[in-house]
């Protein structure tokens, strides 16, 4: 069964705001790691590019994949 376009939305939307929320937190374990002091500010603004790189990447593989089948 198909999903509907209902759900792929909802589906999208979850996978957009769960991914921002997992680079952020990564960011703010990880960059101390390494000596980077970053503003929440900054860290919301790379998870943002970071989220956007994501979206564009999946959404690339998937059309490639359709075209494949």
């Amino acid at each position: 069964m198909s999903q509907s376009r209902r759900m792929s939305l909802i589906e999208a939307g979850t996978n957009v705001v769960v991914g921002y929320v997992l680079a952020i937190t990564t960011q703010i374990v990880v960059f101390p790691w390494f000596g980077l002091v970053v503003s929440i500010g900054d860290n919301l603004a790379i998870g943002a590019i970071f989220v956007i790189l994501s979206l564009i990447r999946s959404y690339l593989l998937r059309r490639l994949f359709a075209r494949l089948r």
